[in-house]
């Protein structure tokens, strides 16, 4: 008896310590490449995945499992910067992104524990998943949820897609990084403007506790609620002062003691106070405001005519019609034309401009392009536009003037070795700038295939983030779609340059003879320079450049 008694004593000890380590957080330090080493608290620690980090991970995609982060969290992985730690619940992985902006590091600022244990209420143990920040420019960190590639009732296992994120910049998989069954769904398809760490599902370990969260809803505590609502209540006394000084205070009584509301020869009126009274005929100055100052308001002509016996009925009713003339709808914004708009303001606001514009002959070029097109269908392959083959252009003329392959710092104009072309693409979205990657070493047949794929899923908004990030130069084309014969486009920041393209038309040119002339077809392109990075007359040679392969374009082969 004495041993069974030191057994069943020992093992007290055993649990007791396990709640310890249980109930108290636990502390790791995180080693970056690229910022301090520092020190973020968890409140448990990930199991280990089939899906961890590794060089080897499929399609360049990290996954990550986390528990226990509220807010962004990102640690350096072989030189890349990848999202650790993001919402409340722990099941799900970030995709691989690029580095936060300079001076910039994203830390773990309030933790909650994620995993919940049965209550008084009969709930038995499960996990909050919250939003993630996938991107670290998540707009006002809110994010859209496109839709749920699991049903409730659901079984997960790592690596599993939950659902589709609609980000700031494009919509990413946000995938399950642990085994069990989805319990219950809190935001549909099509939330939007969901706070990061907010809770958009459960998830529970046993299938026979899905049914036990029909109506399960999360308490406000665990909805991020911050002390938002203590503001305006302290500042509220001083505005009433503020509002009662003017009501204490000599100047407006005296003001409006002075009849008629004038200053010298002027009477101080509103705009519909003047339209009122000039439709019924009545002078200003026989009237005497009550507005502030002194200044006639619309009242005023009113208690006017009904002490004339006049209606007034009329002026209401035209004041009805006028608002009841404006029909409009209004369009959200999406989470990509934000993005947009906010990048092409700063880009006005803060790059000098400058535009040169030249004229190139394509005849040659159009019938290069029928010759490659015929080598292309007979062998199944896609056909080559004009578009393919002026972004081949703008890469090697890239590759011969450097200079404008080029990027603004406060330190330094960065020189790229690398020619990455973004492509201009509009859908119903917004507008989107895939990138063709090294497009000065691949053959026609190649850019033109990643041109095809990209525009569609730009359209169908299914780019990743490695689909658009990381170009140097861009090209916009609206002659070929729209028939724009010329244009200057916005610098796509931080590049230093954008090539506008417009359409070609024939034109009639002199010919050898002295009265002999011949049609040519000339296209007109418009290159956009940041000032700073690009003389004039280094945008002028590039431009020298890209009209000789255009006007040559065999040249393009060699």
């Amino acid at each position: 008896m004495t041993y069974a008694a030191r057994i069943i004593h020992h093992s007290k000890q055993v649990r007791s310590t396990h709640n310890v380590l249980r109930d108290r957080a636990i502390f790791a330090r995180w080693f970056t490449n690229d910022v301090r080493p520092s020190v973020d608290k968890i409140d448990d620690i990930s199991r280990s995945s089939p899906h961890g980090i590794g060089p080897g991970d499929k399609h360049g995609v990290t996954k990550v499992s986390t528990r226990g982060c509220n807010s962004p969290s990102y640690r350096s992985v072989n030189g890349t910067t990848i999202a650790v730690g993001i919402n409340k619940g722990g099941m799900w992985a970030g995709r691989t992104v690029h580095p936060p902006s300079i001076g910039m590091v994203y830390n773990s600022q309030q933790q909650h524990s994620t995993r919940r244990f049965s209550t008084d209420s009969g709930l038995p143990p499960h996990q909050e998943i919250g939003m993630p920040s996938l991107s670290p420019t998540m707009m006002e960190a809110r994010g859209n949820i496109a839709r749920w590639l699991k049903k409730e009732g659901d079984k997960v296992s790592p690596g599993e897609v939950l659902c589709e994120v609609e980000t700031d910049k494009a919509t990413v998989e946000m995938e399950c990084m642990e085994e069990g069954y989805l319990a219950k769904i809190l935001r549909e398809d099509g939330a939007s403007g969901i706070k990061v760490g907010e809770i958009i599902a459960i998830t529970v370990e046993e299938e026979d506790d899905v049914a036990k969260f029909k109506d399960y809803t999360p308490s406000t505590s665990d909805v991020a609620a911050p002390p938002a609502p203590k503001a305006p209540s302290t500042p509220t006394p001083p505005k009433q002062e503020v509002a009662e000084a003017p009501i204490s205070s000599p100047e407006p009584k005296a003001s409006k003691s002075t009849a008629p509301s004038s200053a010298g020869d002027r009477i101080f009126a509103s705009p519909l106070a003047r339209k009122l009274a000039e439709d019924h005929s009545v002078s200003l100055s026989n009237i005497k405001g009550t507005g502030p100052d002194g200044r006639i308001v619309k009242a005023d002509i009113e208690d006017y005519l009904a002490s004339r016996g006049k209606e007034v009925s009329q002026a209401p009713s035209a004041d009805t019609t006028t608002s009841a003339a404006l029909d409009y709808t209004n369009i959200p914004h999406t989470q990509i034309r934000k993005v947009t708009a906010a990048r092409l303001l700063q880009s006005k606001q803060t790059i000098p401009h400058y535009y040169l514009t030249v004229d190139t002959c394509v005849d040659k070029l159009m019938e290069l392009r029928s010759q490659l097109n015929s080598l292309q269908e007979a062998s199944g392959g896609k056909r080559i536009s004009i578009n393919d083959l002026v972004i081949k252009a703008a890469a090697l003329a890239l590759r011969k003037v450097p200079q404008c392959n080029s990027s603004w710092t406060n330190d330094y104009i960065r020189q790229f070795h690398n020619v990455n072309i973004n492509v201009a693409v509009q859908t119903d979205n917004g507008l989107y700038v895939p990138v063709i990657r090294d497009a000065d070493k691949k053959g026609l047949s190649k850019i033109s295939d990643e041109v095809k794929n990209l525009a569609q899923k730009a359209k169908e908004n299914s780019l990743k983030p490695e689909d658009y990030e990381g170009g140097t130069f861009t090209v916009s084309n609206l002659g070929g779609p729209f028939g724009i014969k010329e244009f200057c486009a916005i610098i796509n920041p931080p590049q230093a340059g954008i090539l506008a393209v417009g359409s070609a038309e024939k034109r009639v040119i002199p010919g050898a003879g002295p009265e002999q002339y011949k049609f040519a077809s000339f296209m007109s392109v418009t290159l956009s320079c940041d000032h700073r990075v690009i003389d004039g007359a280094i945008g002028a040679e590039w431009l020298k450049a890209f009209k000789g392969y255009i006007e040559n374009p065999e040249s393009m082969l060699l």
